[in-house]
Order: structure tokens, then C-alpha cells, then sequence
């Protein structure tokens, strides 16, 4: 501002442009009034507007009319349904993923008939698994179940080999 040749009063912008006339005429020269100040209503919210249900849904409506609630047997059949399921998928996923548990009840048995055969479709069914790598997800688990019981830590004296 030391130079005398500078101008008074900085630009407002980097390059000072004077506004477009829009393309768009006002709404004052088409020869419409203006808005009345009068329908203004401050108190006005739009959630109060009334709201007209879509053409599909009244149709819906019309064509598959709501039952009535279901009563206690219904809601008794319902819940029994959903746990019969529910008991399902849980055996089924033991079934693939756990087939060893099978084996193991089985040796754990008395011998029997029973036992015998139980024992011999739980190997053919750990076979079949295996092939299909169902078996992997446990045998994971195993792995760093045993990992992490075979650590040492350092300092407590336990070296891991046995000293007499």
C-alpha cells in the first residue's frame, strides 16, 4: 500500500465479474401478482398435510384383507414350529462340523450292537467329511487350543524339560 499507484480499495473477488442477467424472467413481469403476504402461516408444519395412501397399497389392501391376530393356539403352534427348527439347524450344523463328537460318545460306550453300529457310520460319516473339508473349522480350534496350552512363559521356572 506503500505504492501510490495502487488502487484504493482491493477487488472482492480474484476476478471481478458483474453478474449474468438470468435467462429467466421474474414472475413480476408476466403480469401475475405476487403472492398475498396473508397466506403465510408460520404455525404450519408439512407433517400435518393430509397424506394419500398409493394406489397399490389400497389395492393390496382390498385383495388380501389383514387377518385377525391369531389367537393362544396359533401363537402356541407358531412358537413350537420355530423351536422344532431352530433344534434342527443347531443338530445339523453339529452333524458337519462336530462328527468326531460322534466317535468319541460311541468308544465311550459300553460294547453292544448298538454301539458297534453307531460307531462305524460315525467313522464313514468323519470319512465323508473330512474329504469335504468340514472337518477343518475344528481341528483349527484344536490346533490353537493345544498352541496356546503349550506355551511357556518366560520366568516361571518351567523350562519344559523334566528334571529329576
Amino acid at each position: 500500500m506503500s505504492d501510490p499507484n495502487d488502487p484504493e480499495d482491493p477487488p472482492l473477488a480474484p476476478f471481478p465479474t458483474q453478474p449474468a442477467a438470468s435467462p429467466f424472467p421474474a414472475l413480476a413481469d408476466q403480469g401475475r401478482p405476487p403472492d398475498p403476504p396473508s397466506d403465510w402461516n408460520a404455525g404450519a408444519d408439512a407433517h400435518d398435510l393430509p397424506t394419500r395412501e398409493s394406489r397399490l397399497k389400497a389395492l393390496g389392501r382390498f385383495a388380501f384383507p389383514p387377518d385377525e391376530p391369531p389367537g393362544e393356539p396359533e401363537l402356541a403352534a407358531r412358537d413350537q414350529r420355530w423351536t422344532t427348527r431352530v433344534i434342527l439347524v443347531a443338530t445339523l450344523f453339529l452333524l458337519i462340523f462336530n462328527a468326531a463328537s460322534i466317535q468319541n460318545w460311541a468308544r465311550q460306550q459300553p460294547p453292544g450292537w448298538t454301539t458297534s453300529t453307531v460307531r462305524q457310520l460315525g467313522d464313514v460319516w468323519a470319512a465323508q467329511l473330512e474329504q469335504l473339508g468340514a472337518d477343518q473349522p475344528r481341528q483349527g480350534v484344536r490346533e490353537a487350543y493345544e498352541a496356546l496350552r503349550g506355551q511357556r512363559f518366560v520366568g516361571a521356572g518351567n523350562d519344559g524339560s523334566s528334571r529329576s
